[in-house]
């Protein structure tokens, strides 16, 4: 397995990516953005990545390429849309970035991602029972692993509360949309977070996400009978754990 892969993380505003080095789990070249194309059409995003991986690999030492994307992705299809064109729904997109791009390309699941790196670098590593991520974003991303083994493609952000789909009310989208205050949006992620604890009992919830880094301003409002802790990889995860997956792909 080679040392260096790109990971990309795919959002609905923003397109991230960096080399990684997925022996240490940490970027391996500085971290780039460019705005997610209007609309979110599968050929506009696969253009951009392209133009992405070529800035950071302009001598192809990559061993492999890891996407993440804000869908169920089966088999490398990706199966739902959240925050992008509808026109992913069903499309072979291993095959698309594959042929724009030129190398075999690994699609995941955005909070797979997230989980796979955050359990193999970061607090869950060695974490026995049942772990859940969480990445509060545009959306409200979640990842499961059961002693260590992902459970993939939960989409737990959309379960449904008080009749409404929850992460338009609990995303951090939400507390900007709304201008809600940390406490305001506490209550709203207690909500949340509560529901997960009847319906799963876990161990642990580690919250990522770029607001992670804020998690003084609100975890400690939340009352829960499991621990909760922020990611450690914060919002580098969905590059480092896409990277990650790839690597293993291509082995």
């Amino acid at each position: 397995m080679a040392k260096i892969a790109i990971g990309i993380d795919i959002g609905g505003t923003g397109i991230k990516g960096a080399l990684v080095n997925i022996k240490k789990g940490e970027l391996a070249s500085e971290r780039l953005r460019v705005e997610t194309p209007p609309g979110g059409r599968p050929d506009d995003i696969a253009e951009v990545v392209r133009e992405l991986i070529t800035a950071l690999d302009p001598n192809r030492v990559a061993g492999a390429i890891g996407i993440c994307f804000p869908a169920v992705v089966q088999h490398g299809v990706t199966k739902s849309a959240a925050n992008v064109s509808k026109e992913w729904i069903g499309l072979d997109a291993d095959k698309l970035f594959t042929g724009v791009i030129g190398k075999p390309v690994h699609l995941i699941n955005d909070a797979d991602a997230a989980g796979v790196a955050e359990m193999k670098f970061g607090v869950g590593r060695k974490f026995k029972g049942l772990v859940m991520v969480t990445t509060l974003g545009t959306g409200i991303g979640t990842a499961m692993f059961i002693d260590g083994q992902l459970v993939p493609n939960t989409e737990l952000g959309h379960i449904e509360i008080d009749g409404v789909d929850y992460e338009t009310k609990a995303a951090f989208s939400a507390k900007e949309r709304e201008n809600l205050d940390w406490r305001q949006w506490a209550a709203r992620l207690q909500t949340y977070y509560s529901k997960l604890e009847n319906l799963f009992t876990p161990d642990l919830f580690v919250v990522g996400g770029g607001v992670s880094k804020e998690h003084e301003d609100f975890l400690p409002l939340l009352r829960l009978q499991t621990a909760i802790v922020p990611a450690k990889l914060k919002n580098t995860a969905g590059i480092i754990g896409a990277a990650l997956v790839a690597s293993k792909l291509s082995k």
